[in-house]
C-alpha cells in the first residue's frame, strides 16, 4: 500500500497541460519524430511507436549490421579453419600427417601472402580428438602456435622458450586438469583446434633443410608417447589447394562449424551474443530462413568491401599514421601490423582497435610478437605496397618500376613476392615463384648499387631476371621482405623508392 501511495503523491505532482500542448515542456532531444528520412528510408511512428513496417525495416537493419560484424569479427576463426580444411584436403588429417613445403610455397597455392624464401612446415592439432598432444621441435625452427580463434599462444624457435635449439612442447585442450608430465614446454589453448606454422632456413639449402625437418620433427598424442606413430609429411609444392575462407554466405556456414565445435569459453559473452543474434549459437542448428539467409548474403558482400576497403584505404589518422612505414611522408608502404601490435589492443593494452585486426586478418596469417620485433640482424620485417606513387591500385596490363636504392639494410637477403589481390595468394603467372631478390639468379645491379625491379606483362630488355610478371586486367600488390635487417632498416634511414608508373 505504501508504494502505491507514493506512486499517487509522485503522479499527483504532474500538472498536465491540453493535449496539443503536452510535449512542450519535454526537451525536444528525447522525443521520437512522426516522420524521419534516414539512410535506410524513412523512419515513422505514430507519438513515438513505430509502425510495422517501420519495425520490419530496421529489423532487417539490425541484422544485416550484425551479420556484417560476425563477419569482421569471425574472420579470423574462419582463416584458421580454411588452413586446416586445406591441411585435410590433401590428406594431412591426423597430428603425424604434417604439410610440408619441401619445394617452397608457389604460385599454385592459395594461401594469404605466402612466401618463397623460406621452407613452410604446417601442422595442425585436434585436442578434441587426442587429448594433450605432443610436438617435438627440431633445432632452427621459427614459428607458433595459434588457436582457433587465430590467437596467438605460444612461439617456436628462438622467440619462445626453446631459444631456437629445439625441444618438447605439450599443447594442453580447454578445461584439462589432469597430470602434466616434466620435461616439456607447455602451451595452454582455449580451443581444441590448433594451427602450427613453422619455418626452415634455407641459407644451407633446401634439401639440407628439409631433411633436418623429417628427421627431427615429430608430433603425437600424448597417450601415444610410448608408441608414436610414424610421420608422414605430405607435401605442398605445385599442388593446387586453398586454404583461404569464404567470402559468400558460406562464411558463416564455416564459421558455425567452429562454434559448435569449440568451448563456450573460447569467445567472451558479447561476442557469443553477437553470433547467436545471426543464428549462430552453440549446441543449435544454424538454419536461417530464406529473409535471414538474404540478409546475411547482403551482410557478406558489404563486409567483404569493408574489409578490403580498410586493407587498401586505411582512413583514421591513428590507424593510418601507425600502419605506414614513413609516416612523415606520402610514402605508400605500409607495415602489416599497426603498431606492431599483434594483439590489437591499443598502446593502453586495453582498446581493441577492430580495424587493425581486420588489417592484419584480410590479407595474412601467423600470429606471434616475434614477427612486429624488429631486431638488427635477426628475423625479418616487411613493407607492403597496395598502391603506387600516385596512391592508385596497380593496373596489370601497364608497367611499373620500383628502385631499391644502394646497399640494402639485409644481413641475409631480401626479396619482393607479387600477389592477387582477389586471392591475396602469389599472382599466378608463368613465373612460378613469382619473387625477385638477392636469391634470383642472374639479379642486375645498377652501376651506382641501386636495383631497379619492373612490374608487368612484358620485361623491359636487359631487365629480364629484374622482373614480376603481371596480368593485363588483373590486379596485384607487392610484400618487400627484408631478413635479418640491420640499423638502417630499422632506424628507417634506407628506404624503398615509391613504385612509379612507366607506361
Amino acid at each position: 500500500m505504501r508504494s502505491i501511495g507514493v506512486f499517487a503523491l509522485a503522479t499527483s505532482l504532474v500538472v498536465l497541460p491540453a493535449q496539443a500542448d503536452v510535449n512542450k515542456e519535454v526537451p525536444r532531444s528525447i522525443l521520437t519524430p512522426d516522420t524521419v528520412d534516414t539512410s535506410i528510408g524513412p523512419l515513422t511512428s505514430t507519438d513515438g511507436v513505430p509502425t510495422g513496417e517501420t519495425a520490419q525495416r530496421v529489423y532487417d537493419y539490425l541484422d544485416t549490421m550484425r551479420g556484417v560484424d560476425a563477419f569482421l569479427k569471425g574472420m579470423p576463426a574462419a582463416s584458421v579453419q580454411a588452413l586446416i580444411k586445406g591441411n585435410h584436403k590433401l590428406g594431412a588429417t591426423q597430428a603425424h600427417q604434417v604439410l610440408i613445403m619441401d619445394k617452397l610455397m608457389d604460385s599454385k597455392s592459395l594461401f594469404l601472402t605466402g612466401n618463397t624464401s623460406t621452407l613452410y612446415v604446417l601442422p595442425s592439432l585436434d585436442l578434441k580428438r587426442d587429448g594433450p598432444t605432443v610436438l617435438e621441435a627440431p633445432p632452427g625452427m621459427l614459428g607458433a602456435f595459434n588457436d582457433a580463434w587465430f590467437r596467438y599462444l605460444e612461439d617456436i624457435g628462438p622467440a619462445g622458450p626453446d631459444e631456437g635449439r629445439g625441444g618438447k612442447y605439450l599443447v594442453l585442450p580447454p578445461g584439462y586438469h589432469g597430470d602434466i608430465p616434466d620435461g616439456y614446454f607447455v602451451v595452454h589453448s582455449k580451443t581444441y583446434d590448433v594451427w602450427a606454422f613453422m619455418r626452415a632456413s634455407i641459407a644451407e639449402g633446401l634439401e639440407a633443410a628439409a631433411r633436418t625437418v623429417r628427421e627431427g620433427l615429430r608430433i603425437y598424442p600424448l597417450s601415444r608417447m610410448d608408441n608414436p606413430p610414424r610421420m608422414e609429411f605430405v607435401s605442398g609444392s605445385g599442388v593446387a589447394f586453398n586454404t583461404i575462407h569464404a567470402n559468400d554466405f558460406s562464411f558463416f556456414e564455416h564459421l558455425n562449424e567452429t562454434i559448435q565445435k569449440e568451448p563456450l569459453e573460447m569467445l567472451d559473452p558479447e561476442t557469443r551474443g553477437l553470433l547467436a543474434s545471426i543464428g549462430i549459437e552453440k549446441g543449435k542448428p544454424f538454419a536461417p530462413d530464406a529473409r535471414m539467409k538474404r540478409i546475411l548474403t547482403y551482410a557478406v558482400a558489404i563486409a567483404n568491401a569493408a574489409a578490403r576497403s580498410i586493407v587498401w584505404y586505411p582512413r583514421t589518422a591513428g590507424t593510418m599514421k601507425g600502419i605506414q612505414m614513413y609516416p612523415d611522408t606520402d610514402s605508400a608502404w605500409l607495415m602489416g601490423w599497426l603498431d606492431k601490435n599483434v594483439f590489437f589492443d591499443g598502446k593502453d593494452g586495453m582498446t581493441m582497435n577492430s580495424d587493425a585486426r581486420v588489417m592484419f586478418h584480410y590479407p595474412y596469417t601467423a600470429v606471434t610478437p616475434a614477427m612486429a620485433v624488429t631486431r638488427a640482424g635477426a628475423g625479418s620485417d616487411y613493407g607492403i605496397a597496395y598502391v603506387d606513387a600516385q596512391k592508385q591500385p596497380f593496373d596489370g596490363s601497364k608497367t611499373y618500376r620500383l628502385r631499391i636504392p644502394t646497399n640494402p639494410p639485409a644481413r641475409d637477403f631480401w626479396a619482393l613476392t607479387l600477389y592477387d589481390t582477389q586471392t591475396r595468394s602469389m599472382l599466378r603467372t608463368s613465373q612460378r615463384l613469382p619473387t625477385v631478390g638477392t636469391q634470383t639468379e642472374g639479379f642486375k645491379k645498377n652501376e651506382d648499387g641501386s636495383y631497379d625491379i619492373y612490374f608487368g606483362p612484358k620485361p623491359p630488355k636487359g631487365f629480364e631476371n629484374n622482373w614480376l610478371e603481371t596480368i593485363p586486367e588483373k590486379g596485384w600488390f607487392v610484400v618487400l621482405r627484408i631478413y635479418g635487417p640491420l640499423e638502417p632498416w630499422i632506424e628507417k634511414t634506407w628506404r624503398p623508392g615509391e613504385i612509379e608508373l612507366v607506361k
